[in-house]
């Protein structure tokens, strides 16, 4: 355990790791960075943040994490639901437990195969067809812009195409749905605030509920045309193709009806349930996919080695014709299975910027143990930090852990030392409780870099920025602005500083 004072638990030791920090730095660097600070630290311990934060154990090792994700599952930490209620009405597939979690992940499962998920493909590439067209407008002015803010928008179009066969159309215009979700995140807390006015503002409950009421109306008339195209003219059961999550859901729901039934109103229960998910994945799978591409186009932006491997490898499977790549993955899919390079890009992405961590609540006679010391750490009434940055940055599993090497995901000798150790890999977690939309969300990764590699080149625009800052606050310029070496580290949700700065041009190819 870090160094404790009665008075301030850890919260010195935590105060003095955070100075070598930037101040907007993202508070899952915390573990890596203290353990980097004290090398005999094991990677569970404990973290003291009482009164500013609650009282933590931190697991960042393989055996540690599999004793709670996958040996027995913690359950999810209230905070995470109370953050997650203004969203999805307390009822998500994030925070639900035993029965009631394993009949909605056993519904929704089959919408987020990958084998599901091929025939959703065009929908994918039509959207970042409409992203690309949005960088040509952007590399013809040569303006800044961010980044996050156009692949945030693209993914919730994308989530919108797979989930509801909905073409939101958030990349051109707005969106009452997306409006309001936006509304609603910005809203929400922990409920751990420190800033009294912030954690009891009273305007909050009336600003969930206006923006609930909008998302809800939404989704909710969604769900209904759906439901009627599905059985309209019909007395038995549809046999239609599905052409969405929701469609597939929704058949499911029918076929378990008796052919002698009158396909009623849907069951209220079912129909909440159901709106709640859709608007869930909307959030959970919008986001987190948007900061990963925005992670992708940073590495292809700062490694031109990489660049140069992933255009030379679309070059090879969808021929030198880039205008050609979105209809070639339309019409057949499998394509984006033969791209290892690619492939091995977007996971070194996973594991150097993860766009999560879980916390969880400990149990009474539940310990964690270190394997390698056999030490025994009680969990009642801590929360459970499971810190996959922590375990993705440590040498111990990953050599030359701040390094960008995709070679470590191609095939390799028994025994190299770059091969991935078994359990150390998490940006989806492992276990029952693993993340259900990672096939769509490795799925949009390929495609998104498939139609943009080769199309055009991106710059960054930090310097411009940060020479700005340092003027408007009087300051030097020796202010810190990296963690690990690296200029766009990941704040906030985990995207990185600035929502990622840059400027875009069209491809000037080679002679």
């Amino acid at each position: 355990m870090p160094p404790w004072n009665p008075f301030l638990g850890h919260l010195h030791f935590c105060y003095k790791i955070t100075l070598k920090l930037p101040t907007d730095a993202h508070p899952n660097y915390l573990p890596g960075m203290a353990r980097r600070e004290l090398p005999d630290l094991g990677p569970i311990f404990y973290l003291d943040t009482w009164p500013i934060g609650p009282q933590m154990l931190v697991v960042a090792s393989t055996e540690g994490l599999y004793q709670i994700s996958q040996e027995h599952s913690l359950p999810k930490h209230p905070d995470l639901r109370y953050f997650l209620r203004p969203i999805a009405d307390g009822v998500d597939l994030v925070t639900m437990e035993g029965h009631l979690w394993k009949r909605w992940r056993g519904i929704f499962n089959p919408g987020f195969s990958a084998a599901y998920l091929m025939s959703l493909t065009r929908g994918i590439a039509e959207e970042t067809e409409q992203f690309c067209r949005n960088l040509q407008k952007l590399a013809e002015d040569q303006t800044l812009f961010r980044m996050k803010d156009l692949t945030d928008n693209l993914t919730m179009d994308i989530i919108g195409r797979v989930v509801m066969n909905a073409q939101l159309g958030s990349q051109g215009q707005s969106n009452p749905l997306v409006d309001g979700l936006r509304m609603q995140v910005k809203w929400c807390t922990f409920g751990a605030d420190q800033n009294p006015f912030k954690r009891y503002n009273p305007m909050r409950p009336i600003v969930h509920w206006y923006n609930s009421r909008r998302m809800n109306q939404y989704v909710t008339r969604t769900i209904d045309s759906r439901y009627a195209e599905l059985t309209s003219g019909q007395e038995g059961h549809p046999e239609h193709a599905s052409k969405s999550i929701i469609d597939l859901v929704l058949t499911a729901y029918l076929s378990e009806k008796p052919s002698k039934d009158k396909l009623p109103d849907m069951d209220t229960t079912f129909k909440r349930f159901t709106m709640n998910q859709i608007k869930l994945f909307l959030f959970s799978g919008h986001d987190t996919t948007s900061s990963t591409v925005c992670y992708i186009f940073y590495i292809l932006a700062t490694r031109p080695e990489v660049r140069v491997q992933v255009r030379a490898e679309h070059d090879a499977v969808f021929g030198s014709e880039t205008s050609q790549t979105a209809s070639l993955i339309m019409a057949d899919p499998t394509l984006l299975n033969r791209l290892p390079y690619t492939i091995a890009v977007i996971k070194e992405v996973l594991r150097m910027y993860p766009a999560v961590s879980s916390t969880r609540i400990g149990e009474p006679d539940f310990d964690v143990v270190d394997a390698a010391t056999g030490q025994r750490f009680p969990t009642q009434d801590f929360l459970v930090w499971d810190v996959v940055q922590g375990i993705h940055r440590d040498p111990t599993y990953w050599p030359r852990p701040d390094d960008f090497v995709p070679e470590r995901w191609l095939p390799l000798a028994p025994g190299d030392p770059l091969r991935p150790i078994k359990g150390a890999y998490r940006p989806f977690s492992h276990g029952p409780r693993n993340c259900i939309g990672q096939e769509l969300a490795m799925m949009e990764m390929k495609v998104i870099i498939a139609l943009t590699a080769r199309q055009f080149d991106i710059t960054l625009g930090y310097e411009g920025l940060d020479q700005a800052a340092a003027a408007a606050a009087n300051k030097s310029k020796d202010i810190i602005r990296t963690v690990y070496g690296e200029r766009g580290y990941q704040v906030d949700r985990a995207q990185p500083e600035g929502d990622l700065p840059c400027y875009v041009k069209a491809r000037v190819y080679d002679a």
